[in-house]
């Protein structure tokens, strides 16, 4: 009897731990752990009973509600509308062939027979039963057709909340587009929180303008896709979005200035397009801004100094673009930063001292950007710093000594500068970064003999056309035989001279040399 109340204990206890983790909900006092919110808003629905909720500087998102938390909600009658019941079914018909889905779900939001991939939840002003959520294409949830295209009904479907596509529309080219019903209003799907289209290389044209209908909308993520034209200024009239991300597609034209109205924004991936123009002044405005991420398209002139204004900036990356000129005044401001990659892009300046003064960074990438002058002593104070990519640039000097305290790092690349002086890195210091040192490319750098440790870093002993790469660690047993065994040989050749002629018989001299030899085996 005991056990079995244990084990009623336990499962309760297990199921409220469960419903506890897995609530949606947005919270202004927690902050971030970056990683997880670069994850958070491109993976789909997980498994039922599988939580993964992730802080998000102001915002948390859980990637999932779990089916037995849905069941304590869920009216008896498990009645629904039949008009939202026969939407339903046309669109998981024409997504998914995994069921007969009339036969094998007639009861869609029946809790004792949902099928995967779909969230119910009770209307606030009626009995029935609604749909909330909606994923295909990732197990376990209902995989997709290789006809499937784009079902515009999903946005008649008033109180859905969240909306995922993965690798969905694979072949048949397809497009973004919302029903041309007369009875759909500008009002269907305003309960949309969440849409998420990612990795569907058969979805195509442009991103409509009428998806600022979605005026609920939190979450858009449309990565990964074939999407092309320029970006709508209608977008940014869904001045609730927390997360917007159209990475990886073909958009092209400038970023609008109307960005800038998103007040609320906390992550901006606009990355691997062809985007062009400048980067807007407004982009100031986004004082909530944690991720910015324009990498890989081909923008011009300047960071405008109104960057000085996203003061809760964690990460940053502008790299593979065409920014050049100087760097923003007040960049010192962004006392968060812990990630700024700029590599590739055309600078031709000196390398700036203010990265120095932001002591939370993680990573520095400023790969092959036309730096120049000698690396500022001030990064040495960079004590959380684990990458720093300087390579192929013109900076001169040497390596400020204080590098080889930086205790967190781990990835260190000056290859491909024209640095010069005595590597000021101890064996210790070269044993722990090992192949992710790399300071080849300097020809005025040498290694200490005293310091050298089997491990390629490119660089000579000082005193030897040897490099550094080709040491290896001397072992008690291999210290210099060859010069020992040159010189015993030398002794042996003079004491045979003066001690032969005393010997009536040659095989007396052999014990005598005989221990010495063996001494040095």
């Amino acid at each position: 009897m005991r056990m079995k109340m244990k084990k009623k204990n336990e499962t309760q206890s297990n199921r409220k731990l469960c419903n506890m983790k897995q609530l949606l909900f947005i919270t202004p006092n927690r902050m971030l752990s970056l990683p997880l919110l670069l994850l958070v808003f491109s993976i789909p629905c997980l498994p039922p009973c599988v939580s993964t909720t992730t802080s998000v500087g102001h915002f948390q998102v859980n990637q999932r509600i779990r089916k037995t938390n849905q069941a304590v909600l869920l009216p008896t009658n498990n009645n629904m509308n039949p008009s939202e019941v026969e939407t339903l079914f046309k669109i998981m018909e024409s997504m998914s062939s995994d069921h007969a889905w009339r036969i094998s779900f007639p009861n869609p939001c029946n809790s004792a027979s949902s099928w995967p991939g779909i969230e119910c939840r009770p209307g606030l002003n009626d009995k029935l039963l609604h749909v909330s959520r909606l994923d295909f294409g990732s197990p376990p949830n209902p995989s997709c057709k290789s006809t499937a295209t784009f079902p515009s009904l999903v946005f008649t479907l008033p109180y859905l909340t969240s909306l995922f596509f993965f690798h969905c529309f694979t072949q048949i080219k397809t497009n973004i587009s919302f029903p041309l019903l007369p009875h759909i209003s500008s009002n269907s799907s305003s309960s949309l929180q969440q849409l998420s289209l990612i990795s569907n290389p058969a979805l195509v044209g442009p991103i409509p303008p009428h998806i600022s209908s979605l005026h609920s909308l939190r979450i858009l993520t449309l990565s990964q896709n074939r999407l092309s034209g320029k970006i709508p200024v209608q977008l940014f009239l869904l001045n609730s979005l927390v997360h917007l991300d159209l990475s990886y597609n073909v958009l092209t034209g400038p970023i609008p200035p109307q960005v800038g109205s998103l007040r609320n924004l906390v992550g901006l991936d606009l990355s691997y397009n062809s985007l062009n123009g400048s980067i807007p002044e407004t982009i100031g405005h986004l004082g909530l801004l944690q991720k910015f991420d324009l990498s890989s398209n081909f923008l011009v002139g300047n960071i405008p100094d109104s960057i000085q204004n996203l003061i809760s900036l964690v990460f940053m990356a502008l790299s593979s673009n065409k920014l050049g000129g100087k760097f923003p005044q007040g960049l010192e401001k962004l006392q968060s930063l812990q990630y700024f990659i700029m590599d590739d892009n055309p600078m031709f300046i000196p390398l700036p001292e203010v990265f120095g003064k932001l002591m939370k960074l993680e990573e520095l990438r400023i790969a092959n950007s036309g730096y120049s002058g000698i690396i500022p002593p001030s990064f040495s104070h960079l004590t959380n710093l684990s990458t720093l990519s300087l390579q192929n640039n013109r900076l001169t000097g040497e390596i400020p000594v204080g590098f080889g305290s930086l205790c967190h790092i781990y990835h260190l690349n000056l290859s491909r500068n024209m640095l010069a002086g005595i590597v000021p890195f101890n064996s210790t210091f070269l044993k722990r970064l090992g192949r992710n040192l790399d300071l080849s490319g300097n020809p005025g750098l040498c290694l200490s003999p005293s310091e050298a440790y089997g491990v390629k870093i490119g660089v000579s002993l000082c005193g030897s056309n040897r490099t550094a790469s080709t040491i290896q660690p001397f072992h008690k047993s291999e210290a210099a035989p060859s010069v020992l065994c040159k010189s015993f040989f030398l002794l042996c050749s003079i004491l045979g001279t003066i001690l032969l002629p005393h010997f009536s018989n040659f095989h007396l001299v052999v014990p005598v040399i005989f221990p010495f030899l063996t001494s040095f085996d």
